[in-house]
């Protein structure tokens, strides 16, 4: 009786020891690679959508340090330094129209700011104040309302400038918060594209016709 409860102890512990070594098997089993994919997984880089925004309104280009796309702070800036220039092109230039405008029209024969603006005329023949007797009104007329106009045009893209600063200020946050969501974003390389004619029931006098039908495979 006892030989035979020794030999069940013995039978009990042959397979607990097989089973053991079965699972540390199994275990042992795992692919290096797909252990290294994993490990990498839980080590990858995740930016968090929310905080790429606040640093991109912080300051222009932050967003994009985050998100570890360091060749867009160049366009970043480019977009910046662009606008800045334009702003000042159209700014001095309104401010020297303006000038002339004002010169040309207040009667005062000291101020000529406008004379080498209008190269293309004497100023004998348009300038009533410094040559009254030559100067033809239709000549002035026309010199007023072109320099009122190149005030005008200045005026409207210095504005326009600065509201382009403002909308790339608003694109570049934008860039930043969709890269931080997309920074992750799996798209799987089963994706497949067949076209293939398919043929259909037309009704009319022409019968069945062919069609030509798109499948899209995940």
């Amino acid at each position: 009786m006892a030989l035979r409860n020794v030999h069940k102890i013995a039978f009990l512990l042959a397979v607990m020891v097989f089973s053991l070594l079965q699972g540390a098997d199994a275990q042992d089993s795992i692919p290096p690679a797909a252990e290294k994919k994993a490990e990498i997984m839980r080590h990858a880089f995740r930016p968090d959508p929310l905080k790429a925004t606040m640093l991109a309104v912080a300051f222009p280009g932050l967003g994009q340090v985050y998100n570890r796309k360091y060749w867009k702070i160049p366009l970043v800036y480019a977009g910046f330094g662009a606008l800045v220039y334009t702003i000042s092109f159209n700014g001095n230039n309104y401010n020297k129209m303006m000038k002339a405008y004002q010169d040309f029209t207040d009667k005062i024969p000291a101020t000529q700011s406008y004379i080498p603006l209008i190269s293309w005329a004497q100023p004998s023949e348009y300038d009533p104040v410094l040559f009254p007797l030559t100067a033809v009104p239709s000549n002035t007329s026309w010199v007023k309302d072109r320099l009122l106009e190149s005030v005008d045009y200045y005026k409207k893209y210095r504005d326009l400038s600065y509201i382009g600063i403002a909308a790339w200020y608003v694109l570049t946050v934008i860039d930043a918060n969709v890269d931080a969501s997309l920074f992750n974003y799996d798209i799987s390389n089963k994706l497949d594209l067949a076209i293939s004619p398919v043929r259909m029931p037309v009704s009319g006098f022409f019968g069945a016709g062919i069609n030509i039908g798109i499948v899209y495979t995940f």
